[in-house]
C-alpha cells in the first residue's frame, strides 16, 4: 500500500479536508474518498508502503486485538474518542499501529468519524472492523462494538494459528525428505557409479541408472534446476493472484480430500462469526451478506452467499436462499432458519459459529494424525527408493563374483 496525501470538498458541507489515506493507486484514493462524500480536489504520493521491511511494518492481528479492546475500556469508562485514541497509541508498542493512530487522529480532529478514518486504512482495518464501528457510532455503543470486533478477530485468528501449527510438521517433515534426496543423489549415488566403472561389463540396474541421470542433471545443471523451481514459484504465486488461480486454488480446498473438512469447516465458521459479530451490532443484512462475502476468503463460497444475497432482496429468507447450496452445510440454513422464526439470528447465528470452531480444532487434529503417518511412509519409501539404487548394485556384483575377482 502506497500513503497519498489529498485535498478534497465535503459534497454536503462544501469544506475542504485534507488528511492522508493509503491506497494501491492514486484511483483507488478516489474511490475511498467518494465513498466517504468527499471530491477528490489534489491527490498525492508522499511515500511508499511497499518497502524492504514491510513485513516487519505489518500491524499484527493480537495488535488490533488489544487496540480494540483498550480502546473499548477507555471509552466505556468515559473518555472522549480523541483522549482514548491518545492512549491507547502512547501504551501500544507497535510502531506501525502508533503511526497509523496518529493518522487517524489527525484526521478525527480534523472533523472526520472514526470509521472514515479507519477506511483509510483498508490493509489494516478492514470491512467488519470499519462497519462495525461505523454502526457503533450511529448507535452510541461504540464500546460495545469495538468488543464485538476484539472477540471476533481473536476467533479468526486463533482459527488461523491453529491451521499454521498443524502445518508446520509436515513441511519440517518434506524439507528434510528433499533435503536427504538431493544429499544422495549428490554425493552417494555418484560413489556407487564410480565403484560399478572399476568393474568392465558390469550394468547397473534401471533404477540405479535413472536416480544417476538425475544425479547428473542436478551436479551439471544445479543453475537451470534452481532458475526452474524459482521461475515455477514465481508462476504459481502469480496464478494464485488471478482469478482463475483463486477459483482453482479454492475450488482444490474444498474438494480434495482430507483437507477439504477442515476448510469447508472453517468457511461455515467464518461466515457464521462474522454475520454474527454484524447482526448484533446492526448492520442491514444485505449488507452483513455483503462482507461476509469477502471475509470468507474463497471465491465459490463467497459466490454462493452473492447468490443468497440476490435471492434475499426478491424476497427469498435467508435460511431459504442458502437451503440446498452444495458450498454450505445443511446446519447453517437451519440456524438461520430457526434464528428467523424465534428472532434471534444473532443467536443462532453465534452457536454456529462455536459448533464449527469447535469442529474445526477436531478437523485439525484429525489431519495431523493423518497427516503425521503418511509422511513417515512417504519417507521410509523414498528412503527405500534411495537405499536400493545404492545396495543392489553392491549385491548384484558380489553375486556376480566381481568383487571377489578383482580382490584375487
Amino acid at each position: 500500500m502506497i500513503s497519498f496525501q489529498y485535498t478534497a470538498r465535503n459534497s454536503k458541507t462544501g469544506e475542504l479536508v485534507k488528511s492522508v489515506v493509503e491506497a494501491n493507486n492514486e484511483k483507488g484514493v478516489a474511490t475511498i474518498l467518494q465513498a466517504q462524500g468527499l471530491s477528490p480536489l489534489v491527490i498525492k504520493k508522499i511515500s511508499s508502503g511497499s518497502s524492504t521491511f514491510k513485513f516487519f511494518n505489518k500491524v499484527r492481528a493480537k495488535d488490533r486485538v488489544l487496540f480494540a479492546r483498550q480502546l473499548a475500556t477507555l471509552i466505556n469508562a468515559g473518555l472522549p474518542l480523541v483522549q482514548a485514541l491518545r492512549s491507547v497509541s502512547d501504551q501500544t508498542t507497535s510502531k506501525p499501529l502508533k503511526a497509523i493512530l496518529s493518522k487517524i487522529i489527525s484526521n478525527v480532529e480534523s472533523g472526520q468519524t472514526f470509521s472514515s478514518s479507519l477506511s483509510n486504512f483498508p490493509n489494516v482495518f478492514n470491512q467488519i472492523f470499519v462497519n462495525l464501528v461505523a454502526a457503533g457510532e450511529t448507535s452510541g455503543t461504540l464500546d460495545q462494538a469495538l468488543e464485538r470486533i476484539a472477540i471476533q478477530q481473536e476467533k479468526d485468528a486463533d482459527i488461523s494459528s491453529k491451521i499454521r501449527g498443524a502445518m508446520t510438521y509436515p513441511i519440517i517433515v518434506l524439507v528434510v525428505m528433499i533435503a536427504i534426496v538431493i544429499f544422495m543423489l549428490v554425493k552417494v549415488l555418484p560413489q556407487v557409479q564410480l565403484l560399478y566403472a572399476s568393474f568392465p561389463g558390469a550394468s547397473l540396474p534401471i533404477e540405479t541408472r535413472l536416480l544417476l541421470g538425475l544425479s547428473s542433471i542436478m551436479t551439471k545443471f544445479w543453475w537451470i534446476v534452481i532458475l526452474l523451481l524459482i521461475g515455477l514459484i514465481i508462476f504459481i504465486n502469480f496464478f494464485r493472484k488471478t482469478r482463475s488461480g483463486r477459483i482453482f486454488f479454492d475450488t482444490l480446498k474444498i474438494k480434495l480430500p482430507p483437507i477439504n473438512v477442515l476448510f469447508v469447516k472453517l468457511y461455515m465458521a467464518r461466515f457464521a462469526r462474522t454475520a454474527a459479530t454484524l447482526v448484533s451490532a446492526g448492520v442491514p443484512l444485505l449488507q452483513v451478506l455483503e462482507i461476509s462475502s469477502k471475509n470468507v476468503v474463497n471465491v465459490l463460497v463467497s459466490q454462493a452467499i452473492n447468490k443468497a444475497g440476490e435471492k434475499v432482496k426478491g424476497g427469498t429468507s435467508l435460511g431459504e436462499a442458502l437451503t440446498g447450496d452444495p458450498y454450505f452445510l445443511p446446519l447453517v440454513p437451519n440456524m438461520i432458519k430457526i434464528g428467523e422464526q424465534s428472532g434471534a439470528m444473532e443467536s443462532m447465528l453465534d452457536k454456529a459459529a462455536s459448533y464449527y470452531e469447535n469442529e474445526v480444532d477436531q478437523a485439525i487434529k484429525n489431519i495431523s494424525s493423518i497427516i503425521e503417518p503418511i509422511m513417515m511412509v512417504l519417507l521410509g519409501i523414498m528412503a527405500l527408493v534411495i537405499v536400493a539404487a545404492v545396495l543392489l548394485p553392491i549385491y548384484s556384483l558380489a553375486g556376480s563374483g566381481a568383487i571377489s575377482s578383482a580382490g584375487g
